[in-house]
C-alpha cells in the first residue's frame, strides 16, 4: 500500500452516471489484485475524506478507476481533467483470490462488475469463467467487452432492454448446471448478494463462493471503523482491511 500523487491520463463517462478515470502512477506499487479498491482524493479542501473506487484495469504504470456520480465528491472528481494531480492510496482490501479453480462463474450487478471486471482480465486465457453480469438497463450497461474475453457472458437488465430480463442472479441460476462450476466470484448491491445467499442454500449449490461487500467507507485501512460488518460467528469484520473479499457463508448480509 501506497499513498502517491498521480496524474489523471483520462476521465470520461462510460455510460449513464458511470465514469472511468485512469490515473499515471509515478512509482510501481507491487501486485495489484483484482478485488482490491483505491482511496483516491477529491482534490478539494472541502472534501478531507478520499472516496473509495473499485480499481478495474491495471497497466505497468497506471490503473483505471470506476465510480458512479452519487454525491458531490464523486461530480467533484468527475470534474478532473488530463493532467490534473490527485493523491491516492493503493492497493487497499484483500481481493479475489481464485485457488486452483478452473471454472468460474462471476456474478455482478451495478457498479459490482468493476472490481469483477479487474479479475477477468488477470485470469483471461488461463481460466473459464461463466460471466453474469445485471444492470437496470441498456443505457447503464459498460465493460461488457472485458467480461467477453474472458468467456461465456450473459447480460441481464431489469427492464428487459438488453439480453436477459431480469437480475444477474437469475441469469445464473437459469444458467446453472450441477458441476459446471467450482468457484463463484460476486460484487454487487447487499439485496442481490441475500438474494444469491439464498438461492446457493434453497438449491443446494455446494460451490464456494467469494463476495466483495459495498459499504461506506471512511479510512480505508480499518482505523476508523465505519466499515464493520458481522460475521456469521457473531465477530465484526472490517470490509476495508478485512475485506472486502469474503466467503459468502462467513458474513451476514
Amino acid at each position: 500500500m501506497k499513498e502517491l500523487l498521480a496524474t489523471v491520463i483520462e476521465n470520461r463517462e462510460i455510460a449513464k452516471g458511470i465514469w472511468a478515470i485512469t490515473l499515471a502512477l509515478p512509482e510501481p506499487v507491487g501486485k495489484i489484485r483484482g478485488g482490491q479498491f483505491a482511496n483516491l482524493s477529491v482534490g478539494d479542501k472541502s472534501f478531507p475524506l478520499k472516496r473509495p473506487l473499485g480499481i478495474c484495469a491495471v497497466n505497468d504504470d497506471d490503473v483505471t478507476l470506476c465510480y458512479q456520480l452519487k454525491g458531490d465528491g464523486t461530480h467533484k472528481i468527475s470534474e478532473k481533467k488530463p493532467g490534473d494531480k490527485l493523491s491516492v492510496l493503493l492497493p487497499l482490501g484483500n481481493g479475489f483470490d481464485l485457488g486452483d479453480a478452473k471454472n468460474i462463474a462471476v456474478i455482478g450487478g451495478g457498479v459490482g462488475i468493476f472490481p469483477l471486471a479487474a479479475v477477468v482480465d488477470e485470469y483471461a486465457g488461463k481460466r473459464n469463467f461463466y460471466s453474469y453480469i445485471g444492470f437496470r438497463g441498456i443505457e447503464y450497461a459498460c465493460l461488457t467487452d472485458r467480461f467477453e474475453k474472458g468467456g461465456r457472458l450473459v447480460i441481464s437488465t431489469d427492464d428487459g432492454s438488453m439480453g436477459f430480463k431480469g437480475n444477474a442472479v437469475q441469469a445464473f441460476l437459469a444458467d446453472y448446471e450441477e458441476g459446471k462450476f467450482d468457484l463463484i466470484i460476486s460484487c454487487g448491491p447487499p439485496v442481490m448478494l441475500r438474494a444469491l445467499k439464498s438461492a446457493l442454500k434453497e438449491r443446494g449449490i455446494n460451490v464456494k463462493c467469494l463476495v466483495s461487500l459495498e459499504e461506506r467507507m471512511g479510512c480505508g485501512i480499518g482505523a476508523c471503523l465505519v466499515c464493520v460488518c458481522k460475521k456469521s460467528d457473531g465477530h465484526n469484520a472490517r470490509v476495508c482491511k478485512d475485506g472486502p473479499v469474503f466467503d459468502i457463508s462467513e458474513v451476514e448480509l
